[in-house]
């Protein structure tokens, strides 16, 4: 009973273009590809591309493994400041309003780096910029889930090409950095600009299918069962947040230095960049390859797979300094680590009430932010008092943890 009263709720909360013809369905997937943009700016550009830069700047700015990685920890933080913030600032203004206005200061701070090179200046840059990409991924994941409700039977896959939206940025990055920087004093400034144009490309592509998704969704109301319902109490879902707070330290660790522990086995500035589109097409793919995954199952078996899978992916280049090792993990990598993202919003549109899922989301978004800031300083300090090798099995060590964690969480029907 309970099940069909959410079903009903879910289909009352739908936008506009529920009942169109399977045929015309070609118009909310376009539309979640346009969306998509934005996970491309908040992680593609503003988190992953930092990795590309990171020998540069490292060399240049003189940092240690420990320096390096907390320039991430600080976007991290700012994620996490974001995150903390978006419920209280989603009860004042619109997912559409959230998404732009983070677009614009993810633009805004990301051309800031190409005039400074104070590690402070640098740090306050990159905290700020997380708190403009979290306002950005969250509203974005808002919207990619009030679309899903619209096409329930493809809502994977809805979800699937947001977040998978990703390897746009991680491949346009790995393009755009080996092209812009210099052999110089502080010759990774002019990469930064770039990046900078390509978010604001990406923000004025993103930000009509933000508005239509949001005006489609503008005649949702909650019913007066829905306001008295008491709300789904956290720990119903601990399991899952804590797995996905263990995937946030784990997988920062790899994405921060994959990149210095390749260079640092000899791999040459151009099979690096092919890694990394390598890394970047697989998470594209990745909406087609899990979709049917995500609409099956509700409680954490999918949340376990992909960090199961990013712990094997994450041990192999530790475990052989090879090229095809490297391949087969990018691959294996950047096919799951976004899907594990998105595993974590469609376990909130399966188990909560539409009215829950900003809620929700910002839940998973705030355990996965600190997660990242304890990542990236924890495996440079390894890295630097053992090597970059142990640093990635200690990451790999923390997915598989992280999966048995998150086995063990219900579908909530269950556990009423």
């Amino acid at each position: 009973m309970e099940a069909n009263t959410r079903s009903r709720a879910r289909k009352r909360s739908a936008p506009a273009f529920t009942h169109r013809e399977d045929s015309e369905l070609l118009a909310p997937l376009w539309l979640a590809v346009r969306l998509s943009l934005g996970s491309a700016m908040a992680l593609g550009f503003v988190r992953f591309s930092y990795a590309l830069l990171l020998p540069a700047m490292k060399a240049d700015l003189g940092w240690s493994f420990a320096q390096a990685g907390a320039m991430n920890t600080a976007n991290a933080a700012g994620y996490l400041i974001g995150a903390a913030m978006f419920p209280w600032l989603a009860r004042h203004r619109s997912p559409r309003a959230l998404f732009v206005a983070g677009a614009y200061v993810v633009i805004v701070l990301m051309a800031l780096c190409g005039f400074v090179s104070d590690t402070s200046v640098l740090l306050a840059q990159r905290l700020v910029a997380g708190i403009g990409s979290a306002l950005v991924f969250i509203s974005g994941g808002v919207l990619a889930a009030r679309l899903a409700a619209a096409v329930p039977w493809r809502g994977g896959l809805i979800l699937g090409l947001y977040y998978g939206g990703t390897g746009y940025g991680i491949v346009l990055s790995s393009v755009l950095v080996p092209v812009t920087v210099r052999a110089a004093p502080h010759g990774w400034q002019p990469a930064w600009f770039a990046l900078a144009a390509a978010c604001a490309a990406c923000t004025l592509l993103a930000r009509g299918a933000a508005r239509s998704i949001d005006v489609a969704s503008a005649t949702t109301s909650s019913t007066p069962a829905d306001t008295a319902r008491q709300r789904t109490a956290w720990w119903r879902y601990g399991p899952a947040l804590g797995g996905y707070g263990l995937f946030g330290v784990g997988y920062i660790g790899y994405m921060t230095f994959i990149v210095a522990l390749l260079r640092s086995e000899g791999m040459s500035q151009g099979a690096v960049a092919a890694f990394y589109i390598a890394l970047g097409i697989a998470t594209i793919v990745s909406a087609r390859i899990w979709s049917r995954f995500l609409d099956r199952t509700r409680g954490g078996l999918a949340l376990a797979t992909f960090n199961a899978l990013l712990g094997l992916a994450t041990l192999m280049p530790a475990a052989f300094a090879h090229p095809v090792a490297a391949a087969v993990s990018g691959v294996i990598f950047g096919s799951t680590f976004l899907s594990a993202v998105a595993s974590t919003t469609a376990f909130v549109r399966h188990n909560l009430p539409s009215d829950e899922w900003t809620r929700g989301i910002s839940a998973f978004t705030i355990v996965f932010a600190a997660g990242q800031i304890a990542g990236p300083v924890a495996i440079g300090w390894v890295s630097d008092n053992a090597s970059l090798t142990r640093g990635l099995v200690y990451s790999s060590a923390v997915l598989l943890v992280g999966a048995l964690l998150a086995a063990c969480q219900r579908p909530l029907e269950r556990l009423a």
